[in-house]
């Protein structure tokens, strides 16, 4: 083999290593002698082996696990939280995902543990379990702001779990129950004012009325003697039974 066939072959496999191919999802950033040149879009690209460097950006959305940690509410209760940050690099500039910061993904999970602690210690822990999707906003807002000088659109942090010490669940399921209790209360005695109210109009309406009230008497005895197997008892006036008792004596004497 000539040197000049050698060269070519050499040559042949020196191209071929410098062909890239960025997937759609990709974009492709070129140091040339270790300085940014270009950004290569989707597709078969082209970069000179050993002059330059490249490096592949995946511009899709991305899901980061925050881990848990321990933080401090406003009135003093630990709990443990974890979250969920959703960013994607923005295309318009990937290199600065790059040259701005050197590892992204740790860099946004730091930045947003610390956010998250300082948010949740503005919040109660009534205030954090009711208004969850409150700190999240504002953890959000918070390291978008960070997240830009990297090109970093930050998409929602969603707070997952809020853990608490067990003998507060317990103090918080007595505290529910006995709230239960209370609107449970206030519910029958608004029924019981609204039976009495209803009863006593309906008292006036039969003592207003003549003989409404002895139709009333007729009507519920009629609906006793209905069933044979009741047992009616009968109440009378003190007055009527005098009368009886007076009129059997006068009687007696004649």
């Amino acid at each position: 083999m000539t040197p000049f066939s050698t060269f070519i072959i050499i040559f042949i496999v020196y191209l071929l290593c410098g062909l890239k191919i960025v997937k759609q999802y990709e974009r492709r950033v070129v140091f040339t002698l270790w300085k940014y040149t270009k950004i290569l879009e989707p597709g078969l690209r082209f970069v000179w082996p050993i002059i330059q460097t490249s490096t592949a950006i995946d511009i899709r959305e991305k899901a980061v696990d925050i881990p848990s940690q321990e933080a401090m509410t406003k009135d003093n209760i630990s709990c443990n939280i974890n979250a969920v940050i959703y960013y994607r690099i923005k295309e318009e500039r990937v290199d600065k995902a790059i040259i701005n910061v050197r590892n992204l993904d740790y860099a946004m999970t730091q930045f947003a543990l610390t956010t998250m602690r300082n948010i949740v210690w503005q919040f109660e822990l009534d205030e954090l379990l009711a208004k969850r999707e409150e700190a999240s906003k504002k953890i959000k807002e918070i390291v978008d702001e960070k997240s830009d000088t990297w090109w970093v659109d930050v998409l929602s942090v969603e707070l997952r779990d809020i853990n608490i010490p067990d003998d507060l669940k317990r103090t918080i399921w007595k505290q529910a129950e006995a709230e239960r209790e209370k609107r449970a209360k206030i519910i029958t005695s608004e029924w019981e004012l609204q039976s009495a109210e209803n009863l006593q109009k309906a008292a006036k309406m039969l003592a207003e009325a003549p003989g409404a009230l002895h139709l009333r008497t007729l009507q519920s005895i009629n609906d006793i003697s209905s069933d044979q197997s009741n047992t009616t008892v009968w109440m009378l006036p003190i007055e009527i039974l005098d009368a009886i008792k007076w009129l059997w004596e006068k009687i007696k004497k004649d």
